[in-house]
């Protein structure tokens, strides 16, 4: 009796643990149809042109010690994603983005990722582990999610994307990882935008 009530709170402590730190998000997203597996609505909020508003301008140096800030990519559609590397999702979909920017950034395409992490080094190992060609700014307090719109996101829980149109607006968001299929999905109707 006593084992079986201290493996309930031990997976009871797991999961909470996991839940909190926003790594625990399995389901996959179909956005041609507009919802995820378990029928749910689809994760990928889009701001219709006009209720769009100006995205923060992220900036400082990223991993790689280079000042960088958004303004730098007006004019290109820029997919914004906040990670780390303790984050399974994020490891997952970190060659989804590298793969969907090679495919895009010759459309005007740019991915700025956001590192959460408290190390340079640890963030700095894991592009190069997944061939990251796109820079990412070092964020470890997350102060560049302070001025984001109330509701896009919750910048506690990783991933998250943002996708920002060519005049510096937010156009939309997704709390989940995504996969190539589904950054081209959300990617071609805002390459037609004018």
């Amino acid at each position: 009796m006593v084992a079986k009530t201290i493996s309930s709170a031990v997976v009871c402590a797991i999961s909470v643990g996991l839940v909190l730190s926003g790594c625990a998000r399995t389901e996959t997203l179909d956005l041609d149809t507009g919802t995820n597996q378990s029928g749910q609505a689809q994760a990928f909020k889009s701001i219709p042109v006009s209720e769009r508003t100006d995205a923060p301008d992220f900036s400082g140096s990223t991993v790689a010690g280079d000042p960088v800030r958004l303004s730098d990519y007006r004019g290109k559609i820029v997919v914004v994603n906040a990670w780390a590397t303790y984050c399974g999702p994020c490891r997952a979909e970190s060659p989804e983005l590298e793969r969907t920017y090679r495919k895009f950034k010759g459309q005007g395409v740019q991915v700025l990722g956001i590192s959460t992490d408290v190390t340079r080094k640890n963030a700095r190992t894991f592009q190069r582990e997944f061939g990251l060609s796109y820079p990412s700014l070092h964020d470890p307090d997350g102060k560049q999610f302070f001025d984001l719109p109330a509701g896009l996101v919750n910048p506690q829980l990783l991933p998250f994307t943002l996708f920002v149109d060519r005049k510096g607006r937010i156009a939309g968001a997704v709390q989940a990882p995504l996969d190539e299929k589904e950054l081209r999905n959300i990617l071609t109707p805002l390459l037609k935008e004018k």
